[in-house]
């Protein structure tokens, strides 16, 4: 039979997501200033949980609140909040359908603002234009054996407030793609080193949540197929992570790609890089990664999603019916038309709108002294801010604005 958007999947768990399509982790900034879920995070998710989507995955959870990926992200770090965090969850799951806390730590990837001396496994500094991140430190080996330790407990308390799976993040540059990657990972001890020693960290926090959460509860777990970068986590890397996880009991793997140094998750990045991914002949295809997934997927013994660039039904059936994803993943349309796959379910759409604004700042805008590398940072950051802003309009109960241009 042909699998298509509106097939069941059961995961290895028994959990059964009841279609293939998911909204994926998006950034919200919702939370209060004690960094816990509020009113705005419920208004949100209800109407994502209304949308149709058989999986909908939270934006980053972070397990450290002097670790941040930007001020307003929820944390789980002894600050209270857990009523709030049970009405987060009963807003994001009123349509029966699955919601999954994807719990992450940003390493050297936190903001000067929030941390001047982020954890990372070495002291390497990110290299990004007009770099507002500070200088880390390595973590020692009882720090990382904290970070293990927080992510098994942040995966216990989303279960207990009613959150129905979580997601490992361990993609974009964040802690676990900073293990991950040789080129942020110098560390000659056991966390260090070969692929076996940089995917320790990411193992051992699956392991920990499965022994936290129980056998029936689904871990996800978001991976790069590649970090784009000379020297850095390959696709044969990924190959390589991927069978060492096929024991550790994920069940779903997500794959992405791409760094704040490299950012292709979002579209963006050098076309010169290492087996860049924006090729014309990607961009017809729809999908950021599909190509990557059709090379990781026949190691994975668990579930695969793809997530980005997916715009029409016919590319996500495509995709599905081949066998190159498992689930499809949609991430920045959904921060507008929250009800996305309801609507591609019905068959009322069969292409996502999209009202991404096209950036281009003028000539002279920056001044001589600002670089072409400056520059296209700010185009590529200042289209995510346009998203971010919609959320923030939605949790607000003022709905999203298509013409939003200031």
């Amino acid at each position: 039979m042909t699998t298509d958007i509106a097939t069941p999947l059961d995961l290895p768990c028994g959990a059964r997501l009841s279609n293939r399509l998911c909204k994926a982790a998006l950034t919200e900034g919702l939370a209060d200033p004690m960094n816990r879920a509020t009113d705005k995070l419920e208004r949100l998710y209800r109407l994502w949980s209304e949308g149709g989507a058989g999986l909908v995955l939270t934006g980053n959870v972070q397990v450290d609140r002097t670790h941040l990926e930007r001020p307003g992200n929820v944390v789980i770090d002894g600050n209270g909040g857990i009523e709030a965090l049970k009405a987060y969850a009963k807003a994001g799951t009123v349509a029966g359908n699955h919601l999954w806390m994807q719990i992450n730590h940003p390493g050297r990837q936190a903001p000067i603002s929030v941390n001047r001396n982020p954890l990372a496994p070495s002291a390497v500094p990110l290299k990004v234009a007009g770099n507002n991140h500070g200088d880390p430190r390595a973590a020692t080996e009882e720090e990382i054996l904290d970070v293990i330790r927080r992510f098994a407990y942040v995966a216990t308390v989303a279960r207990e407030t009613g959150f129905t799976g979580v997601q490992i993040h361990g993609a974009h540059g964040y802690l676990i793609s900073q293990f991950l990657s040789p080129i942020a990972n110098q560390r000659t001890d056991a966390w260090g080193g070969s692929v076996a020693n940089r995917a320790r960290l990411v193992l051992e926090i699956a392991k920990a949540i499965r022994t936290a959460v129980g056998a029936d509860f689904p871990i996800g777990l978001k991976l790069n197929s590649s970090d784009f970068q000379q020297g850095g986590f390959s696709n044969d890397d990924a190959i390589a992570v991927v069978q060492l996880l096929n024991g550790a009991g994920i069940d779903l793997l997500e794959l992405s790609g791409g760094t704040y140094e490299q950012p292709v998750m979002i579209g963006a990045g050098d076309d010169k890089a290492e087996n860049a991914p924006a090729t014309e002949s990607t961009r017809q295809r729809e999908a950021y990664f599909l190509n990557y997934a059709n090379l990781i997927k026949p190691h994975a013994r668990m579930p695969v999603m793809v997530t980005g660039g997916f715009r029409t039904k016919r590319g996500m059936n495509e995709a599905l019916a081949s066998g190159g994803a498992d689930v499809v993943g949609l991430g920045r349309p959904m921060c507008v038309d929250t009800d996305l796959p309801r609507r591609l379910l019905s068959g009322e759409i069969d292409r996502v709108p999209t009202w991404e604004t096209d950036l281009r700042l003028a000539p002279n805008a920056l001044g001589p002294e600002v670089g072409a590398d400056m520059r296209r940072q700010i185009e590529v950051w200042g289209k995510q801010g346009w998203f971010c802003l919609q959320l923030i309009l939605i949790g607000e109960g003022k709905g999203a604005n298509r013409e939003l241009v200031d």
